[in-house]
């Protein structure tokens, strides 16, 4: 580990063992060597499980990609976020509603955002009357090896390929199948890898 790499780890130690404390204390899993600098949002009263030898950074002095943005893990209601094991997140916002399923040695850039429902109706009526009423949630699956670039939007319902790539702020509205590199707003098809 070089001189600069111990500087942050020792500057972050206390968030991250804070990360920890607040993630046993709401109930929420994670597995060995995880490591995490700056101060998470961990919310919901959902299932967080984390696996084995995870990085999540939560600052801009670690990733200055990401901009000011914080972690964000927030769990709606009974829904689950699953994060499996050699994977990085950096300054990501995860909201579940329904599931997001994240599986092994994944890449999420910088200030990426994962939502699997709409937030609100798409109602009017409905909208201004109740709130969360009539609100579209479908899981979010993001398989093995994929790498999604920096500030990319990825919306309800979509399956990521494996080991496929989405191109830096990119918003992915629909299924991107394995070994494809998918890039644009709407994203559309670049090449295979």
């Amino acid at each position: 580990m070089s001189l600069k790499q111990e500087i942050i780890r020792a500057k972050y130690f206390p968030s991250g063992l804070m990360n920890k404390i607040i993630m046993r204390l709401k109930g929420k899993k994670f597995g060995r060597n995880l490591k995490t600098y700056g101060c998470m949002f961990i919310r919901g009263t959902g299932s967080i499980i984390i696996g084995n030898d995870v990085t999540i950074t939560s600052c801009r002095e670690t990733n200055p990609i990401g901009g000011d943005t914080k972690t964000i893990l927030f769990a709606k209601n009974k829904s689950k976020i699953i994060i499996g094991n050699h994977v990085g997140l950096s300054n990501a916002s995860l909201v579940a509603m329904n599931s997001i399923v994240i599986d092994n040695d994944v890449l999420i850039g910088g200030g990426c955002k994962i939502y699997d429902h709409d937030f609100h109706s798409l109602d009017f009526e409905t909208r201004n009357q109740s709130g969360n009423a009539g609100v579209i949630a479908k899981p979010v699956h993001i398989k093995r090896g994929a790498f999604i670039g920096a500030h990319s939007i990825i919306l309800k319902g979509v399956t990521i390929g494996e080991e496929s790539i989405i191109g830096a702020g990119s918003v992915v509205t629909k299924d991107i199948p394995d070994g494809e590199i998918w890039a644009g707003n709407p994203a559309k098809y670049i090449r295979g890898i």
